[in-house]
Protein backbone atom coordinates (compact mmCIF):
# COMPACT_ATOMS: atom_id res chain seq x y z
CA UNK A 1 0.00 0.00 0.00
CA UNK A 2 1.12 3.62 -0.83
CA UNK A 3 0.85 4.70 2.38
CA UNK A 4 2.88 1.87 3.98
CA UNK A 5 5.69 2.59 1.62
CA UNK A 6 5.71 6.30 2.43
CA UNK A 7 5.85 5.24 6.53
CA UNK A 8 8.35 2.68 5.48
CA UNK A 9 10.12 5.55 3.59
CA UNK A 10 9.56 7.94 6.52
CA UNK A 11 11.59 5.76 8.88
CA UNK A 12 14.62 5.75 6.72
CA UNK A 13 14.44 9.18 6.43
CA UNK A 14 15.19 8.90 10.44
CA UNK A 15 17.69 6.69 10.13
CA UNK A 16 19.79 9.72 7.43
CA UNK A 17 18.65 12.16 10.32
CA UNK A 18 19.73 10.08 13.04
CA UNK A 19 23.57 9.54 11.14
CA UNK A 20 23.14 13.79 10.25
CA UNK A 21 23.20 14.13 14.11
CA UNK A 22 25.66 12.04 15.10
CA UNK A 23 28.56 13.58 12.39
CA UNK A 24 26.98 16.90 14.02
CA UNK A 25 27.72 16.09 17.55
CA UNK A 26 31.62 14.67 16.42
CA UNK A 27 31.20 18.33 14.56
CA UNK A 28 30.52 20.35 17.61
CA UNK A 29 33.54 18.89 19.73
CA UNK A 30 35.76 20.53 17.29
CA UNK A 31 37.26 17.19 15.45
CA UNK A 32 36.43 16.38 11.99
CA UNK A 33 33.01 14.70 11.16
CA UNK A 34 32.86 11.91 8.25
CA UNK A 35 32.34 14.28 5.43
CA UNK A 36 32.05 11.17 3.13
CA UNK A 37 28.91 10.09 4.84
CA UNK A 38 27.44 13.34 5.25
CA UNK A 39 27.69 13.68 1.37
CA UNK A 40 26.31 10.85 0.53
CA UNK A 41 23.41 11.34 3.14
CA UNK A 42 22.98 14.70 1.06
CA UNK A 43 22.78 13.21 -2.07
CA UNK A 44 20.37 10.88 -1.30
CA UNK A 45 18.58 13.38 0.21
CA UNK A 46 18.57 15.01 -3.06
CA UNK A 47 17.33 12.25 -5.35
CA UNK A 48 15.17 10.15 -3.51
CA UNK A 49 13.06 12.24 -1.77
CA UNK A 50 12.52 15.05 -4.15
CA UNK A 51 12.01 12.37 -7.27
CA UNK A 52 10.08 9.93 -5.82
CA UNK A 53 8.75 9.86 -2.27
CA UNK A 54 7.75 13.64 -2.20
CA UNK A 55 5.51 13.51 -5.61
CA UNK A 56 4.04 10.44 -4.22
CA UNK A 57 2.61 12.10 -1.37
CA UNK A 58 1.84 14.83 -3.70
CA UNK A 59 -0.45 12.55 -5.37
CA UNK A 60 -2.47 11.45 -2.22
CA UNK A 61 -2.32 14.92 -1.08
CA UNK A 62 -3.96 16.33 -3.67
CA UNK A 63 -6.46 13.58 -3.46
CA UNK A 64 -7.27 14.24 0.21
CA UNK A 65 -7.92 18.25 -0.50
CA UNK A 66 -10.57 17.00 -3.21
CA UNK A 67 -12.18 15.18 -1.15
CA UNK A 68 -11.74 16.98 2.42
CA UNK A 69 -10.09 20.16 2.33
CA UNK A 70 -10.53 20.97 6.02
CA UNK A 71 -8.28 17.68 6.54
CA UNK A 72 -6.01 19.31 4.06
CA UNK A 73 -6.19 22.43 5.36
CA UNK A 74 -5.18 20.76 8.97
CA UNK A 75 -1.81 18.88 7.26
CA UNK A 76 -0.98 22.39 5.88
CA UNK A 77 0.68 23.69 2.61
CA UNK A 78 2.89 20.35 1.60
CA UNK A 79 4.15 21.52 -1.71
CA UNK A 80 5.49 24.52 0.15
CA UNK A 81 7.11 22.37 3.04
CA UNK A 82 8.64 20.09 0.18
CA UNK A 83 10.11 23.39 -1.50
CA UNK A 84 11.34 25.03 1.92
CA UNK A 85 13.05 21.44 2.68
CA UNK A 86 14.42 21.09 -0.68
CA UNK A 87 15.95 24.64 -0.13
CA UNK A 88 17.30 23.84 3.62
CA UNK A 89 19.32 20.95 1.98
CA UNK A 90 20.80 23.20 -0.57
CA UNK A 91 22.20 25.41 2.48
CA UNK A 92 23.42 22.52 4.24
CA UNK A 93 25.40 21.41 1.59
CA UNK A 94 26.68 24.86 0.51
CA UNK A 95 27.61 24.71 4.05
CA UNK A 96 29.22 21.21 4.05
CA UNK A 97 31.05 22.31 0.60
CA UNK A 98 32.58 25.49 2.68
CA UNK A 99 33.49 23.81 5.40
CA UNK A 100 35.72 21.33 3.00
CA UNK A 101 37.08 23.82 1.19
CA UNK A 102 38.44 25.66 4.12
CA UNK A 103 36.42 29.06 3.27
CA UNK A 104 35.45 31.40 6.01
CA UNK A 105 32.73 29.59 7.57
CA UNK A 106 32.28 29.87 11.23
CA UNK A 107 31.77 26.16 12.57
CA UNK A 108 29.03 27.63 14.61
CA UNK A 109 26.96 28.76 11.80
CA UNK A 110 27.39 25.06 9.69
CA UNK A 111 26.34 23.70 12.66
CA UNK A 112 23.19 25.54 13.16
CA UNK A 113 22.06 25.48 9.10
CA UNK A 114 22.61 21.15 9.25
CA UNK A 115 21.06 21.60 12.95
CA UNK A 116 18.13 23.31 11.77
CA UNK A 117 17.54 20.70 8.43
CA UNK A 118 17.42 17.79 10.69
CA UNK A 119 14.58 19.73 13.32
CA UNK A 120 12.43 20.86 10.23
CA UNK A 121 12.96 17.59 8.42
CA UNK A 122 12.19 15.40 11.97
CA UNK A 123 8.52 18.03 12.35
CA UNK A 124 7.95 17.77 8.47
CA UNK A 125 7.71 13.95 8.80
CA UNK A 126 6.19 14.16 12.34
CA UNK A 127 3.12 16.01 11.22
CA UNK A 128 2.68 13.72 7.83
CA UNK A 129 2.61 10.57 10.09
CA UNK A 130 0.07 12.08 12.57
CA UNK A 131 -2.02 14.20 10.28
CA UNK A 132 -1.65 13.86 6.67
CA UNK A 133 -1.36 9.89 6.32
CA UNK A 134 -4.01 8.97 8.58
CA UNK A 135 -6.77 11.31 6.93
CA UNK A 136 -5.62 10.17 3.55
CA UNK A 137 -6.46 6.55 4.82
CA UNK A 138 -9.44 7.25 6.42
CA UNK A 139 -10.66 9.77 3.62
CA UNK A 140 -9.47 8.33 0.11
CA UNK A 141 -11.14 5.64 -1.60
CA UNK A 142 -10.21 2.47 -2.85
CA UNK A 143 -10.18 4.31 -6.76
CA UNK A 144 -8.25 6.99 -5.90
CA UNK A 145 -5.48 4.59 -4.31
CA UNK A 146 -5.61 2.62 -7.89
CA UNK A 147 -5.30 6.21 -9.72
CA UNK A 148 -2.42 7.30 -7.37
CA UNK A 149 -0.28 3.96 -8.07
CA UNK A 150 -0.46 4.23 -11.17
CA UNK A 151 0.51 7.91 -11.38
CA UNK A 152 3.79 6.84 -9.89
CA UNK A 153 6.38 5.41 -11.13
CA UNK A 154 7.40 2.82 -9.26
CA UNK A 155 10.55 2.70 -7.98
CA UNK A 156 13.55 0.65 -5.31
CA UNK A 157 15.14 2.83 -3.01
CA UNK A 158 18.61 3.67 -3.68
CA UNK A 159 19.82 2.82 -0.45
CA UNK A 160 17.38 0.93 1.48
CA UNK A 161 16.51 -1.84 -1.12
CA UNK A 162 18.08 -5.47 -1.08
CA UNK A 163 21.29 -4.01 -3.06
CA UNK A 164 22.59 -0.38 -2.60
CA UNK A 165 23.12 1.45 -5.76
CA UNK A 166 26.73 2.62 -6.00
CA UNK A 167 27.92 5.24 -4.13
CA UNK A 168 25.57 4.22 -1.20
CA UNK A 169 27.14 1.14 -0.28
CA UNK A 170 29.69 3.40 2.52
CA UNK A 171 26.43 5.33 3.88
CA UNK A 172 24.75 1.78 3.97
CA UNK A 173 27.29 0.38 5.72
CA UNK A 174 27.42 2.72 8.35
CA UNK A 175 23.56 3.07 8.72
CA UNK A 176 24.34 -0.81 9.64
CA UNK A 177 27.17 0.01 12.26
CA UNK A 178 25.25 2.30 13.81
CA UNK A 179 22.12 0.23 14.45
CA UNK A 180 24.45 -2.86 15.79
CA UNK A 181 25.95 -0.58 18.05
CA UNK A 182 22.36 0.62 19.16
CA UNK A 183 21.35 -2.68 19.38
CA UNK A 184 24.49 -3.49 21.70
CA UNK A 185 23.94 -0.57 24.01
CA UNK A 186 20.25 -1.44 24.53
CA UNK A 187 21.43 -4.98 24.84
CA UNK A 188 24.02 -3.65 27.65
CA UNK A 189 22.00 -1.56 29.30
CA UNK A 190 19.15 -4.12 29.80
CA UNK A 191 21.19 -6.46 31.60
CA UNK A 192 22.96 -3.62 33.66
CA UNK A 193 21.33 -3.38 37.49
CA UNK A 194 19.30 -0.69 38.36
CA UNK A 195 19.27 1.20 41.56
CA UNK A 196 16.69 0.11 44.45
CA UNK A 197 15.16 -2.45 41.74
CA UNK A 198 14.05 -0.36 39.31
CA UNK A 199 12.69 -0.89 35.99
Amino acid sequence: MIIERLSREHRNIEKLLAILERELEVFDRGSRPDYQVIRATISYFRVYPSIYHHPQEDQVFARLKARDPAAAAKVGDLAREHREGAERLRRVAQAVDGALADRAIRRHDVAAVVREFIEHERRHVMIEDRDFFPAALRVLQPQDWTEIASAVSDHSDPLFSDVAEEGYEMLRAHILRLEQEAEAERRQSSIQPRPDGAF
